[in-house]
């Protein structure tokens, strides 16, 4: 019989295994660990804290903190009595939290530190009472503010009745959680999910994607806030009785995969992207027998992954795929080649998941060539949030995958793809016109242009959106130029523009980690990054990535110049959403001027040659 609602999900977990690991966070520079029924225990107290301040049904608690223990007590504490969080992203500045505050109705917060506690104290949001779980040595809090310890002990003292009772009443219809979308477009929309949207969620992707047992560990570095880490890489796995260990942040991210040694690992397309660029900038660094060897053994895993997706299902589950001779060169690569680029990895990974974001076909291909499997999924924020993934079984690098056992979609006239079933949202928080915009009947539109191939894989094109339209009345659908220009060692982000003029030009952000080297190399010594982007040889080196890396695509869509910009694109600095998308109005707004120069400098050469021509 299924969970009615989160709560008893993980109440069943806990039952199984009380004393295993559920959590693993680094403090002093030393793993700590916490078993599930610990876990439970703090879920209690902090839940009887917050009944003992007031907080009850419907309500609306924010969640401010990066991933940490306390993030997920809040959130199953806060569950059980029937109130709504509403998670922040951390990086987020003071005035757009406030606004997030307000728009949800937000009644307390439950912040990290004091730097976010700052954030609520500049707005001037409703907010009754601040929980801070780390706070200063000199932490002076005003009226109606405590630790998260004191919550804690508040409760110990003041335990909710029929706390069991109480949660078990809880309903699947029961609004869970307040998620704002990220604000490509505009102000971010409070989207309202249920426990059942996201039970269901968990439920289909068990049967569909990589098979989750106890005995795994996943390592977590996306902030919970974000809503693909907090179903995949947070109750999915908790739902199971795995182990969950927190990254200390991205830039982390190597040294912590090799401590951790994780079994499964979620991430967005960009941590794949940067393993890819840097395993390839160390191969074409490398002697020439190196780079045979290595173009040897990918060429092998690739032939075996061929192999893999025109198998008979019998074979794949069997194992036999590969003939005698390709299993021994397989064998040999492995030892050579695989091995050594899964230990940077930690060594032990069997599946990985992409989500929130469109990943490169070559890479996804890259890595199940090295043997790590890497399963791409697509979802929104609106539908809890897979709508397709590529099951472990065959998956087809190149799409998003098969369509959740328990959802239906269809592509409507003009490409956009629609979706409806359990997953997918009540409606956006107190915006009822939203709500009717993003609806038709029960289908919801998700302004994604798709297609489904023959065996019902589904491939995402672009943004509706975004779909650039030139002048010359072709079409081009920059994201996948975009994911092809960022293999490049070099660049770190692309945003292709061009809608309604005759050709498409490209802004580059670049990749200082790799870059600043390479320039030193080549004798540039000193300099901002501002000052080395300047320099021809610089300027020539990021021509020669963009032409190289879409010689694949037709001329119309590839870029006739690209513009280095020499200052980092950030969340703070409003180019990146949270989840490090880009914002592409933003961005286009801020170079608004630069790119009006650069086409009107190309369209005055043209007419100076047209005039000699003619003279």
């Amino acid at each position: 019989m299924k969970p009615n609602n989160l709560v008893e999900m993980l109440d069943r977990t806990v039952k199984k295994f009380p004393q295993k690991y559920v959590l693993m966070w680094k403090e002093d520079g030393v793993y700590q660990s916490i078993t599930y029924e610990t876990f439970w225990n703090r879920i209690y107290n902090a839940a009887s804290g917050l009944a003992h301040l007031g907080m009850a049904e419907n309500d609306k608690i924010a969640i401010l903190s990066n991933s940490n223990p306390m993030w997920g007590i809040t959130d199953f504490a806060a569950a059980s009595i029937g109130a709504v969080t509403v998670p922040v992203y951390p990086t987020l500045p003071a005035e757009q939290v406030d606004y997030i505050l307000k728009n949800a109705d937000v009644r307390a917060a439950v912040v990290e530190n004091e730097e976010q506690r700052q954030k609520i104290l500049a707005g001037d949001a409703a907010v009754e009472c601040i929980i801070t779980m780390y706070p200063d040595n000199d932490f002076s809090p005003g009226n109606s503010e405590l630790t998260f310890s004191q919550l804690e002990a508040q409760g110990s003292k003041n335990e909710i009745p029929n706390w069991e009772e109480r949660w078990r009443k809880i309903g699947r219809d029961q609004i869970s959680t307040i998620i704002h979308t990220s604000g490509t477009t505009g102000k971010p929309n409070g989207v309202m999910l249920s426990h059942g949207n996201f039970l269901s969620n968990v439920e289909a992707v068990q049967f569909w994607l990589i098979e989750l047992v106890p005995d795994d560990l996943a390592l977590s570095y996306l902030p919970l806030s974000h809503v693909f880490e907090r179903m995949a890489g947070h109750y999915t796995p908790l739902s199971v009785g795995v182990t969950i260990a927190y990254a200390e942040s991205i830039n982390t991210i190597q040294d912590n995969l090799k401590e951790i040694r994780p079994t499964v690992l979620t991430s967005v397309p960009r941590l794949f992207e940067k393993v890819y660029a840097k395993v390839q900038e160390q191969i074409d660094n490398g002697t020439k027998v190196k780079q045979k060897v290595f173009n040897w053994a990918v060429e092998i895993g690739l032939e075996r992954y061929e192999r893999y997706l025109q198998s008979p299902i019998n074979e794949l589950i069997l194992g036999e795929i590969m003939p005698k001779e390709l299993r021994r060169k397989w064998k040999i690569a492995d030892r050579l080649v695989y091995q050594k680029v899964k230990s940077e990895l930690g060594g032990r990974i069997r599946g990985m998941v992409s989500g929130g974001g469109t990943l490169n076909p070559d890479i996804a291909k890259f890595f199940w060539a090295i043997d790590l499997p890497i399963l791409e999924g697509y979802g929104l924020t609106e539908t809890s949030p897979v709508i397709t993934t590529n099951p472990m079984v065959r998956a087809k690098a190149g799409t998003v995958g098969k369509v959740m056992p328990n959802l239906d979609v269809r592509i409507a006239d003009d490409g956009e793809v629609l979706v409806r079933g359990p997953s997918v949202m009540q409606g956006y928080y107190n915006n009822e016109e939203a709500t009717n915009n993003i609806f038709d009947g029960d289908w919801l539109h998700t302004g994604d242009i798709g297609e489904l191939d023959e065996d019902d894989y589904l491939k995402i094109v672009d943004r509706k959106k975004r779909i650039l339209v030139l002048s010359t009345g072709k079409n081009v659908a920059p994201q996948l130029i975009e994911n092809a220009i960022n293999e490049s060692s070099y660049i770190e982000q692309t945003l292709i523009v061009g809608d309604h003029r005759k050709y498409i030009i490209c802004l580059v952000n670049p990749d200082f980690e790799n870059l600043l080297p390479w320039a030193k190399r080549n004798g540039i010594e000193s300099g901002s990054p501002e000052e080395i982007c300047r320099h021809k040889i610089v300027k020539d080196l990021i021509e020669e990535e963009v032409k190289s890396h879409t010689q694949s695509f037709a001329n119309f869509e590839k870029p006739k110049k690209a513009v280095i910009i020499g200052e980092e694109w950030t969340v703070e600095g409003g180019e990146l959403t949270p989840k490090l998308s880009m914002r592409v109005k933003v961005i286009e707004k801020k170079y608004k001027e630069l790119i009006e120069n650069i086409y009107a400098e190309d369209s005055s050469a043209v007419e100076a040659v047209a005039s000699v021509d003619n003279g």
